[in-house]
């Protein structure tokens, strides 16, 4: 069958695919959240936009609402992958400052936002709506400058993650009761609501695991990607089919396998389409947006924006001073805080499909949503300086949850012997390994094993190595070892690396690429021959060890400095398998 080059969804398709592709890199190149340019591209490529334009016809989207489903898998995907990251156990131990300053910061915001609204003579439902969305902050854009700042585990950083998780885990019962309050009866719908989430939640917590354990025993990534898609797909439409937001379910069926052994293997497997989907449903966000007409009479888009920022912005700060926190981080985390987020899109979006608002009461939201969320990058460099400016930034030790952890990749013979010696010394330890089935049987046993497949970029990514004290990698595949050393380096300068060698040339080449150290197999069991033979001579044991430890800071010096004479093996000899610790 051949490709109709000249259909509009295809035309449509090549439109997004490419503004995709140019916006993710150029953004991120500029350390700029994405949600920026995919709004302004969807308001270029929208019905108001280039396409007014003669001769720009063909820079214009020919139908904008064949994106909606598209875009709204996006928003499922984006809700999936914020599920996987609120595990159980960091909810319990932050529990008091979610729930607390997290809790009281959504309340104040929304309160006073429904003032103003009330005040402006709109009724009570579209009020509820739009104050709720309105008072929800950017995760993604408020994690990303923490992380790229150094201050997660500052006192700004950990008050601000308190109150993001907060309103993640606030965002399922928000879509539920916007999705309830579109029935002819309320009560009914919300019960019928209800029931879809424990259905899908009991179906997550116990069905779905055995899935991915047959996934994971074929090694086959794709495999394992195709099931997370049907459990993803199969809870948004779960939801749909119950009347709620398809987000709401692929939100629940994320947070009952936070605590899966697959979670960071999903969230790898997912990555790739999560930012393309969630462009899709940000130019379709953009392309519903009329600039010409707020060009036209901007007043009311800046004033809202201006209160919007003011009063959420205040009522941080008035909450943090109350609890004694010191004005520069005070400001710092209400500014970073300020701005509403790709949440708040969200849940405009699913007002609107509930016919809560409309009209130009959403468009307006749209336009002051957006607007302030091109603002939430500027702001939260805005409170980082005011905080340094006000000679405050004392970070204050991490929290437990926090403490750096060694990451062990691969966990075979080696890597368990390694865990077993960290262990003596009371030092925390993860450890990652690809065979499924040994994974169940450690967690069973009380370990802190996960599975993940290191042949998988992405997981690198996703094992939070900046919150490690060091990594040891035990895999015995060469080309792997080079390739994971030189992408922790890249994106991990500091970080400890210490790697398992074949041998000396091995070893030098580790070291090449960055590890902080490589122990060479074939000279460690060539100093443990000698010291046993020297010992079984009679030989004391203290010049012996001491004469080993000698010979050994001997040979890492020469390996370092390439003066190694042995010969690495052939490549026809390297496995090929996925990395597993031997």
């Amino acid at each position: 069958m051949a490709l109709n080059l000249e259909s509009t969804a295809f035309k449509d398709m090549v439109l997004v695919l490419g503004a995709a592709g140019l916006v993710i890199p150029a953004f991120a190149a500029l350390r700029i959240s994405p949600v920026i340019g995919f709004i302004l591209i969807g308001v270029a490529a929208g019905p108001f936009g280039l396409g007014q334009l003669p001769g720009l016809e063909w820079l214009a989207l020919s139908n904008p609402e064949s994106l909606a489903a598209p875009a709204e898998l996006g928003v499922a995907l984006l809700l999936f992958a914020l599920g996987l990251e609120l595990s159980l156990d960091r909810i319990r131990i932050m529990r008091s400052l979610i729930l607390g300053f997290g809790s009281q910061q959504l309340l104040l915001c929304g309160g006073l936002i429904a003032a103003v609204l009330v005040f402006a003579g709109l009724p009570l439902l579209p009020v509820v709506a739009l104050a709720t969305a309105m008072a929800l902050s950017s995760t993604a854009v408020g994690l990303q400058l923490l992380s790229a700042s150094g201050r997660v585990n500052s006192q700004a950083g950990r008050k601000a993650v308190g109150v993001l998780l907060f309103q993640d885990l606030a965002l399922a019962p928000v879509l539920l009761l916007i999705g309830a309050g579109s029935g002819g009866n309320f009560g009914r719908s919300l019960a019928i609501g209800i029931g879809a989430l424990i259905g899908i939640a009991l179906f997550a917590r116990h069905m779905v695991p055995p899935l991915f354990l047959q996934a994971a025993r074929t090694r086959r990534s794709e495999l394992f990607l195709a099931a997370a898609l049907v459990v993803l797909i199969g809870s948004a439409a779960t939801a749909a089919a119950a009347g709620l937001s398809p987000a709401v379910g692929a939100l629940t069926a994320g947070l009952m396998l936070s605590a899966s052994d697959y979670r960071r293997q999903i969230e790898a497997a997912i990555q790739p389409f999560e930012g393309l989907l969630l462009g899709v449903f940000l130019i379709w966000v953009g392309s519903g947006l009329d600039l010409a007409a707020i060009a036209a009479d901007p007043w009311p888009v800046l004033a809202g924006t201006a209160i919007v920022l003011s009063l959420k912005a205040g009522a941080v700060y008035g909450l943090l001073r109350l609890q004694g926190t010191r004005r520069g981080v005070a400001g710092h985390v209400a500014l970073l805080l300020a701005s509403p987020s790709e949440t708040s899109l969200i849940v405009l979006a699913a007002a609107t499909s509930a016919r809560l608002i409309g009209g130009s009461t959403a468009e307006m939201a749209l336009a002051v949503a957006s607007l302030t969320l091109a603002l939430a990058p500027l702001l939260g460099l805005a409170g980082a300086r005011l905080e340094a400016q006000a000679s405050e930034e004392r970070d204050d030790p991490p929290a437990d949850h926090a403490a750096g952890q060694t990451v062990i990749i691969g966990f075979g013979r080696v890597g368990r012997l390694v865990a077993q010696m960290l262990d003596m010394h009371g030092q925390p330890w993860m450890a990652v390994d690809s065979d499924p089935d040994e994974v169940q049987r450690l967690k069973r046993g009380g370990k802190p094993v996960i599975y993940g497949d290191a042949r998988r970029p992405e997981l690198v990514d996703r094992l939070k190595l900046d919150q490690a004290r060091a990594v040891v990698l035990t895999i015995d595949d060469m080309r792997m070892l080079d390739l994971l050393i030189r992408r922790i380096r890249l994106h991990h300068p500091d970080l400890c690396i210490v790697v398992r060698a074949r041998d000396a040339d091995h070893a030098a080449m580790l070291y090449a690429v960055g590890a902080t150290d490589a122990v060479p197999e074939t000279v460690e069991s060539s100093l443990q021959l000698a010291e046993a033979v020297l010992v079984d001579l009679g030989v004391p044991m203290g010049p012996v060890i001491a004469s080993i430890h000698e010979k050994r800071d001997e040979l890492r010096a020469q390996i370092k400095s390439g003066g190694t004479t042995l010969k690495r093996p052939p490549l026809r000899t390297l496995r090929r398998g996925p990395a597993k610790g031997d």
